[in-house]
Protein backbone atom coordinates (compact mmCIF):
# COMPACT_ATOMS: atom_id res chain seq x y z
CA UNK A 1 0.00 0.00 0.00
CA UNK A 2 1.34 3.41 -0.85
CA UNK A 3 0.93 6.71 0.91
CA UNK A 4 -1.40 7.89 -1.86
CA UNK A 5 -3.95 5.17 -1.09
CA UNK A 6 -7.50 6.03 -0.11
CA UNK A 7 -6.84 4.69 3.39
CA UNK A 8 -4.66 7.72 4.09
CA UNK A 9 -6.71 10.23 2.13
CA UNK A 10 -9.86 9.38 4.09
CA UNK A 11 -8.22 9.08 7.50
CA UNK A 12 -8.17 11.96 9.94
CA UNK A 13 -4.50 12.98 10.00
CA UNK A 14 -4.74 14.77 13.35
CA UNK A 15 -5.05 11.46 15.11
CA UNK A 16 -2.45 9.15 16.63
CA UNK A 17 -4.17 6.24 14.85
CA UNK A 18 -3.11 7.75 11.53
CA UNK A 19 0.54 7.72 12.63
CA UNK A 20 0.17 4.17 13.99
CA UNK A 21 -1.36 2.92 10.73
CA UNK A 22 1.18 4.79 8.65
CA UNK A 23 4.07 2.98 10.33
CA UNK A 24 2.26 -0.39 10.14
CA UNK A 25 1.70 -0.02 6.40
CA UNK A 26 4.81 1.81 5.26
CA UNK A 27 7.41 0.18 7.56
CA UNK A 28 6.40 -3.49 7.88
CA UNK A 29 9.83 -4.51 9.24
CA UNK A 30 9.18 -2.37 12.32
CA UNK A 31 6.85 -3.91 14.91
CA UNK A 32 4.15 -1.29 15.42
CA UNK A 33 1.52 -1.22 18.15
CA UNK A 34 -0.34 0.80 20.72
CA UNK A 35 0.85 -1.10 23.76
CA UNK A 36 0.45 -1.13 27.50
CA UNK A 37 3.55 -0.70 29.61
CA UNK A 38 3.88 -2.52 32.92
CA UNK A 39 4.70 -0.53 36.03
CA UNK A 40 8.12 -1.31 37.52
CA UNK A 41 6.78 -2.10 40.98
CA UNK A 42 8.92 -3.64 43.73
CA UNK A 43 5.99 -4.26 46.08
CA UNK A 44 2.47 -3.09 46.69
CA UNK A 45 -0.99 -3.21 45.24
CA UNK A 46 -1.12 -2.07 41.63
CA UNK A 47 -4.90 -1.99 41.14
CA UNK A 48 -5.09 1.78 41.69
CA UNK A 49 -2.26 2.64 39.33
CA UNK A 50 -3.35 4.04 35.97
CA UNK A 51 -2.84 2.06 32.80
CA UNK A 52 0.13 3.22 30.75
CA UNK A 53 -1.23 3.00 27.19
CA UNK A 54 1.07 4.30 24.47
CA UNK A 55 -0.18 6.01 21.34
CA UNK A 56 2.50 4.30 19.26
CA UNK A 57 5.26 1.85 20.15
CA UNK A 58 7.79 1.02 17.44
CA UNK A 59 10.23 -1.87 17.90
CA UNK A 60 13.08 -2.73 15.57
CA UNK A 61 15.55 -5.36 16.76
CA UNK A 62 16.57 -4.26 20.28
CA UNK A 63 15.40 -0.63 19.90
CA UNK A 64 12.05 0.68 21.09
CA UNK A 65 10.60 4.11 20.35
CA UNK A 66 7.50 5.19 22.27
CA UNK A 67 5.66 8.04 20.55
CA UNK A 68 3.02 10.18 22.19
CA UNK A 69 1.15 12.33 19.67
CA UNK A 70 -0.17 15.64 20.99
CA UNK A 71 -2.47 18.20 19.41
CA UNK A 72 -2.79 21.60 21.09
CA UNK A 73 -3.55 25.11 19.93
CA UNK A 74 -0.10 26.06 21.27
CA UNK A 75 2.83 23.67 20.97
CA UNK A 76 4.54 24.94 24.12
CA UNK A 77 3.19 26.03 27.47
CA UNK A 78 3.70 29.65 28.49
CA UNK A 79 4.38 30.97 31.98
CA UNK A 80 5.08 34.67 32.10
CA UNK A 81 7.61 35.14 29.28
CA UNK A 82 8.96 31.60 29.39
CA UNK A 83 8.12 28.84 26.91
CA UNK A 84 8.52 25.19 27.84
CA UNK A 85 7.33 21.72 26.93
CA UNK A 86 3.97 20.84 28.45
CA UNK A 87 4.93 19.45 31.86
CA UNK A 88 2.33 16.68 31.95
CA UNK A 89 3.41 15.45 28.50
CA UNK A 90 7.08 15.31 29.49
CA UNK A 91 6.25 13.50 32.75
CA UNK A 92 4.10 11.04 30.79
CA UNK A 93 6.71 10.12 28.17
CA UNK A 94 9.47 9.95 30.78
CA UNK A 95 7.37 7.60 32.93
CA UNK A 96 6.58 5.39 29.94
CA UNK A 97 10.22 5.20 28.85
CA UNK A 98 11.65 4.53 32.30
CA UNK A 99 9.09 1.83 33.14
CA UNK A 100 9.52 0.14 29.75
CA UNK A 101 13.31 0.22 30.12
CA UNK A 102 13.10 -1.21 33.65
CA UNK A 103 10.69 -4.02 32.73
CA UNK A 104 12.39 -4.86 29.41
CA UNK A 105 16.10 -4.24 30.19
CA UNK A 106 17.50 -5.85 27.04
CA UNK A 107 15.85 -3.12 24.95
CA UNK A 108 17.25 0.31 24.13
CA UNK A 109 14.18 2.43 24.91
CA UNK A 110 13.58 6.03 23.86
CA UNK A 111 10.58 8.32 23.69
CA UNK A 112 9.24 11.06 21.45
CA UNK A 113 6.65 13.74 22.07
CA UNK A 114 5.28 14.48 18.60
CA UNK A 115 3.27 17.68 18.48
CA UNK A 116 1.18 18.88 15.57
CA UNK A 117 2.96 21.99 14.30
CA UNK A 118 1.22 25.27 15.07
CA UNK A 119 1.80 28.84 13.97
CA UNK A 120 3.83 29.55 17.14
CA UNK A 121 7.21 31.15 16.46
CA UNK A 122 9.03 28.63 18.66
CA UNK A 123 8.74 25.01 17.52
CA UNK A 124 10.54 22.30 19.50
CA UNK A 125 13.00 20.01 17.79
CA UNK A 126 15.13 18.78 20.65
CA UNK A 127 16.57 15.63 22.09
CA UNK A 128 17.49 15.09 25.73
CA UNK A 129 19.45 12.38 27.52
CA UNK A 130 17.48 11.68 30.71
CA UNK A 131 18.52 8.97 33.12
CA UNK A 132 20.20 6.96 30.38
CA UNK A 133 17.41 7.24 27.81
CA UNK A 134 16.74 9.63 24.94
CA UNK A 135 13.58 11.72 25.05
CA UNK A 136 12.82 13.75 21.94
CA UNK A 137 10.36 16.53 21.21
CA UNK A 138 9.42 17.32 17.61
CA UNK A 139 6.63 18.84 15.57
CA UNK A 140 4.87 17.29 12.61
CA UNK A 141 3.68 19.83 10.04
CA UNK A 142 0.27 18.56 8.98
CA UNK A 143 -0.36 21.55 6.71
CA UNK A 144 2.12 20.28 4.13
CA UNK A 145 1.54 18.11 1.10
CA UNK A 146 1.18 14.47 1.96
CA UNK A 147 4.56 13.59 0.46
CA UNK A 148 6.20 16.01 2.92
CA UNK A 149 4.28 14.56 5.88
CA UNK A 150 5.59 11.19 4.77
CA UNK A 151 9.17 12.52 4.72
CA UNK A 152 8.76 13.82 8.28
CA UNK A 153 7.43 10.48 9.55
CA UNK A 154 10.10 8.50 7.69
CA UNK A 155 12.83 10.74 9.13
CA UNK A 156 11.76 9.75 12.66
CA UNK A 157 12.34 6.03 12.05
CA UNK A 158 15.42 6.71 9.94
CA UNK A 159 17.02 8.63 12.81
CA UNK A 160 16.05 6.15 15.52
CA UNK A 161 16.43 2.79 13.83
CA UNK A 162 18.63 3.11 10.76
CA UNK A 163 21.11 5.94 11.34
CA UNK A 164 24.09 3.63 12.00
CA UNK A 165 23.27 1.05 9.33
CA UNK A 166 24.60 0.96 5.79
CA UNK A 167 21.16 0.32 4.35
CA UNK A 168 18.23 2.66 4.70
CA UNK A 169 14.52 2.25 4.70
Amino acid sequence: MTIESSMYKNHEIQDEKFILEYYKQEHPTIQTSSSQIAWDIDAGVTTLLPTMQTDITLTYHNKVLIIEAKYYARTLQHHFDTHSIHSANLYQIYTYVKNKAATDPEKDVSGLLLYARTTDLIQPDNSYQMGGNTIGVKTLDLNKEFSLIREQLDAIVQERFYQNLDSTI
